[in-house]
């Protein structure tokens, strides 16, 4: 009896030590977060507005990670359409003079550079001056950094670009090495996403889509670079073949740069730029701060409410990706709040599960009978990205956005031949024909494979319905650019597929004015998760396994992984995209 009173006694004070720590823990969170407001930032005179590396351009508040235990106060992470509206508006700031780049690496996606620029292009109708420097400078952050009315480079530093390239892995081999079987239905010769557990090279449909994409963005890009830069399309090309920007002298020779100068230099050059005296200080103001310095909170005024959806499509309740429950409440939630007049969601998804997808759109046609529902397109919008869509009274795209993919596919792995290697044998006991139509270990009946295909086609129908009832068309004719394959937005505004080129801050406009809107404020949703609601989500064993994977081996690499090892998409059918596009 004593032990037992020595043992529970120990047990309340481990308790009470634990409650102890996460309270003095809470408190310096508070600490840190208040030592990071910038809610007392005042803009001073001959300010300069700056992208730099402490800039992280996210798409949705869902991708903002809060990493509990760096304290990091420097980087802040800044949504794009804050990020646009911040640019506008410092066009006609009298006190902003000017704006200097000065980022090597570029956190933010192809579509979001593209927003950038444009907006800076904007700002320079003012006669404002834009700056750029760069010492290792990726191509992405070129390509932003090249609209510049000057680009200087370090004396030592150099300017990667190079083009665009795609690298496919594949894990046919693997699966056959280790005895791992892996039986794959699809709708679609061009739906890639299965190709990895099937071949050992680039099918000829898939080189077609992905050269017929890779050189659709190349070409929207390097145009606009060349063009910047002065160049002519011939020596543009010879430039990026020979990889001169990785030599300064070179990047200098071939108008890559306008002058290779040290940062400090650069700074100089700026404030002689402002005609500040020796003792002024040269005020440099980030995206963040400045957007601080003007944001207020929000009135009670008429809403277009901006719902984000970011990330892989999953069933379940979960903050991260777009999980069909938390949209389900989201989408319910603006339906029901008299003060949003429009909705815009935005969407930056390469697709995921066929049900979740579906369970979202009912919930957005809902909505839509209520009020305007306006969808523009990120980075991806595709497969079930692009399933979501279909509720939309107007789809904006970007130009680089990858979009379509209208297919279906399920990938059931099954490891008979591996535990026979390894002496594992079973057998089956069952009550009816098809009891046991699917196991880990013999794989999926005849009769299950045509099951299996049977729902694929039905959902492959499914999908191709709610296109042709949004955009207008035939079966036949949605299914001819279907298949599964994968346009830009540039194509997919040819055939069809979207209705405008346009932003995020495109739609909004739109939006507020199909609602009759002349003065609105703008409310995203879902909120953003707080530093301490990370916390307690980061605890999560599975989610903290799940990050190490992720960084050991990449993100498309883990996505294919869970294709494998994770119980609860095996008998998914998919609507997925799982390969990506960058310009770095």
């Amino acid at each position: 009896m004593k032990g037992f009173f020595k043992n529970v006694l120990a047990n309340i004070v481990a308790i009470v030590i634990l409650c102890v720590v996460f309270f003095f823990f809470f408190i310096i969170m508070l600490v840190f977060s208040a030592m990071g407001s910038d809610k007392s930032v005042v803009i001073k005179k001959n300010s300069i507005l700056t992208i730099n590396l402490k800039t992280n351009i996210i798409d949705s508040p869902t991708e903002e990670k809060n990493d509990i235990f760096s304290f990091n106060t420097q980087t802040k992470s800044i949504l794009i359409y804050d990020a646009i509206e911040a640019i506008y508006k410092a066009k006609t700031d009298d006190n902003i003079k000017g704006i200097s780049i000065e980022a090597d690496q570029l956190n933010a996606g192809i579509t979001q550079i593209d927003d950038l620029r444009n907006a800076i292009e904007d700002f320079k109708k003012s006669g404002k001056f834009v700056y750029a420097y760069g010492n290792g400078v990726s191509q992405s952050a070129y390509y932003l950094g090249s609209l510049a009315d000057k680009y200087y480079l370090n004396p030592s530093g150099m300017i990667e670009l190079k083009g665009l390239a795609t690298e496919v892995t594949f894990f046919k081999d693997f699966a056959d090495k280790y005895g791992i079987g892996i039986e794959v239905i699809r709708h679609g010769k061009f739906k890639s996403a299965v190709e990895p557990f099937l071949r050992n090279d680039i099918s000829p449909e898939n080189r077609e889509q992905l050269s017929t994409l890779l050189n659709d963005i190349w070409k929207n890009t390097s145009t606009r670079i060349a063009a910047s830069r002065k160049m002519d399309t011939a020596q543009f090309r010879t430039v990026v073949d020979s990889l001169y920007g990785m030599i300064p002298d070179l990047g200098l020779k071939y108008n890559l740069a306008d002058k290779l100068i040290q940062k400090t230099e650069y700074d100089q050059l700026m404030r002689t730029k402002l005609n500040l005296k020796e003792k002024e200080k040269l005020n440099k103001v980030s995206l963040g701060k400045y957007i601080a310095s003007y944001s207020d909170d929000e009135n009670s005024g008429d809403k277009v409410a901006v719902l984000y959806a970011s990330g892989s499509i999953n069933g379940g309740d979960n903050y991260n990706d777009i999980h069909s429950e938390s949209y389900i409440k989201y989408i319910k939630d603006l339906q029901e709040n008299d003060k949003v007049k429009a909705v815009v969601f935005r969407i930056n998804s390469p697709g995921g599960s066929a049900n979740a997808s579906d369970e979202i759109l009912f919930e957005l046609q809902q909505l839509k009978k209520k009020k305007p529902l306006i969808v523009s397109f990120g980075d991806y919008a595709a497969s079930g990205g692009y399933y979501i869509a279909m509720a939309a009274d107007k789809i904006y795209s970007e130009p680089n956005t990858l979009t379509g993919s209208i297919g279906v596919f399920g990938v059931i792995p099954y490891f008979k031949d591996l535990a026979n290697k390894n002496g594992v044998r079973s057998d089956i006991v069952a009550t009816n024909a098809n009891s046991q139509y699917y196991s880990s270990l013999n794989g999926v009946t005849p009769y299950g494979v045509s099951l299996i295909t049977k729902s694929v086609e039905g959902t492959y129908k499914r999908f191709v319905h709610f296109v042709t009832q949004n955009r207008k068309k035939t079966f036949e004719q949605i299914d001819n650019i279907g298949g599964g394959r994968v346009w830009s937005g540039t194509r997919a505004k040819e055939i069809g597929l979207v209705d405008e080129l346009g932003t995020l801050n495109d739609a909004v406009k739109f939006a507020a004015q199909k609602a009759g809107l002349k003065s609105y404020d703008v409310s995203t949703y879902p909120k953003a998760m707080s530093p301490f609601e990370q916390i307690f989500k980061d605890l999560n064993e599975d989610e903290i396994s799940a990050r190490v994977i992720k960084n050991k081996i990449g993100k498309s690499n883990y996505e294919i992984l869970q294709q494998i090892t994770d119980q609860k998409l095996k008998s998914e059918v998919k609507m997925e995209m799982l390969y990506q596009i960058k310009i770095d």
